[in-house]
Parts: structure tokens; sequence; C-alpha cells
């Protein structure tokens, strides 16, 4: 618990420092590099399906086997630092929390839709999200801001924070090596239907007690708060978070749409290809503004702040009961 609050309170701190990022890249970035590298020489077109699978399954167990040996070899070295290891893990922990990047790429959205309009902010947009941005109106770019917003509070805050508190550095990385591979491989297209198909089963079950978590973070913190609809949150969840097409992304994106009083998710385009997905808290506004995402940024810190603030407590009684 103390690792992982530590964590989280160095990044929010330092974030991860654009001129180290611009040097050496980001964790995340090698880890991203590896699983490319592996696409290319094992996910061949002219490959059978069962190959391919076999293949994605392989490179699961290698993003595996290779995190719990970096994990503990990151133990073991901050170790022998002595009195500096805590800080030291902390830190490079924290590599594994976006809270920073997230606020501040969503933010981005938000401010360039006021200052610089529409196509600003689709280009804003794009850096954040798989679907084409082109396709949508300023409330259609809010939207799918606001739904990364909740979908990245879930897997790239919470389930790296809840994995390090529960089972060490080990565990963080694994996620971190497997949730990147969903993100790269885990597609059903014809080339990563049967190749990511292992990336992509794990990560839904990797994520699913997470994606509760997350959702029940977003309701509390909409909790006496003016102009944000606990209760509604909750319903939201309940009534539309097993519609989503993802498993886990309904969670906080309900959660998230019921607080605020507007409606995320619905018919999209991915890939020129129209979805039928359900609209989380239908009854929802649906024509947003930037506005939307700054209140939606608001009520993530609030969820944040009280995820720091369990896992202190957590740590409290940890102490007081050791």
């Amino acid at each position: 618990m103390a690792l992982a609050l530590a964590a989280m309170l160095t990044e929010l701190m330092t974030g991860y420092p654009r001129w180290l990022y611009l040097r050496i890249g980001h964790p995340v970035s090698w880890i991203g590099a590896a699983i490319a590298a592996a696409d290319r020489h094992w996910n061949r077109a002219h490959n059978p399906p069962a190959a391919r699978l076999a293949a994605g399954l392989l490179l699961v167990v290698l993003l595996l086997v290779g995190s719990v040996a970096l994990g503990f070899a990151l133990q073991v070295a901050a170790e022998a630092i002595g009195v500096a290891a805590f800080l030291v893990l902390a830190l490079a922990m924290g590599t594994l929390i976006a809270q920073r990047s997230l606020h501040e790429h969503v933010r981005a959205v938000a401010d360039a839709l006021e200052t610089d309009g529409l196509a600003a902010g689709r280009q804003a947009l794009s850096q954040i999200v798989g679907r084409d941005p082109e396709a949508l109106d300023e409330a259609g770019v809010v939207r799918a801001a606001i739904e990364s917003l909740a979908e990245n509070f879930s897997d790239g805050v919470v389930a790296p924070v809840a994995w390090l508190a529960v089972a060490g550095p080990a565990s963080a990385i694994a996620y971190k090596a497997i949730n990147t591979a969903d993100s790269m491989i885990g597609y059903r297209t014809e080339r990563h239907e049967h190749f990511g198909k292992a990336a992509a089963r794990l990560d839904d079950l990797l994520n699913l007690p997470v994606s509760r978590i997350a959702a029940g973070l977003i309701a509390l913190a909409a909790v006496s708060w003016p102009g944000m609809r606990a209760r509604s949150a909750v319903r939201a969840v309940r009534r539309d978070a097993r519609y989503h097409r993802s498993p886990n992304a309904g969670w906080p994106e309900a959660a998230m749409a019921g607080a605020l009083g507007i409606g995320l998710a619905g018919p999209r385009v991915y890939g020129g290809v129209m979805t039928t997905d359900k609209v989380m808290n239908a009854a929802g506004r649906r024509d947003l503004t930037a506005a939307d995402i700054r209140r939606a940024l608001a009520l993530y810190w609030r969820a944040d702040a009280l995820l720091i603030g369990l896992l202190a407590l957590a740590g409290l009684i940890g102490w007081a009961l050791y």
C-alpha cells in the first residue's frame, strides 16, 4: 500500500519529464516497441490462424515473464541502494501511472476547442482515441474526450495502482505490458483477430475488478458536490454498463455519464464502420461543449483524490494492526 501511495504522489508531483522522454523514451514506449516488433515478425498475413493465435499467446507469455523478471530486478537493485530504495521504487512505479498525462491530454481537447475551434479539437482528440475524429462534430469530440478520460482513469490510473498495491512491482509491470499489448493488437480486425486474442482476453480479465472500483470511485466523488449526481451514476452503471462493447469500459463511462448528467457512447464510427453501441445514460444531455470536459476533469481529480485517500487509510490501518 505504501509503495502504491508513494508512486501516485511522486507521479503527481513530477510526472514524466519531457526532456527524459525525448532522450530515452518512456517505459511504455519500450514495451510498445517490443510488441510492434513481434507483430511485424510473428504476425504475417500468410500464416494460418492457428499459428497466429499461438504466436500471440507466446508474446503474452514472454511479456509476463519479462515483466516479472524486471519487477524483481528493480526490487533487488533498489534494496542494494539502501535508504533510498523506497524512493527509487516509487519513482520507477510512478512511470506506470498516468494521472498527470491523462489530465493534460484531455484538457488539451477542451483548450483547443475553446481557442482554435473544431478542427483543432479534432486534432487534439486524435492523440488519445483510436476512432476517426474527422467524422465528429463538437459534441462528438467532447463525448469522445470524456469517454477516454473515464476509461483511462480505470486502466491508466486505478489498474496499475491496484495491482501494485495488491502484488507489488512485478504485477504492476505485467499489467501495464498486457494493457499496452491490448491497445496495440487487441482488435477484432483481419490482421489482429487471432494474433491479439490472448492479449485482449487477458486484459479483459485483469481489468474486470478494476473497472468496478473505478466506477465506484467516480460515483463516490459525485457525492455532496453541487451539480453532480451520485445516485444517477449508480443507476447508470447498473442499467447500462453491461451493454458496452467492452466488458469493462462501460463501468467507468456509465458512472461518469450518470454523475455529469450527460449521455456517452452510443453509435460511433470505427475504421469507417458504424457501431450500434448503446448510449450510456440515454436520458442525459448529448449536446456537449468544452465546459463539460472541464466538469469531467474536476470529477476525475476528485475520484483520484479518493483513491489516494483510500490507500493512505489502508496503509494506516495496516500499520496500526502490524
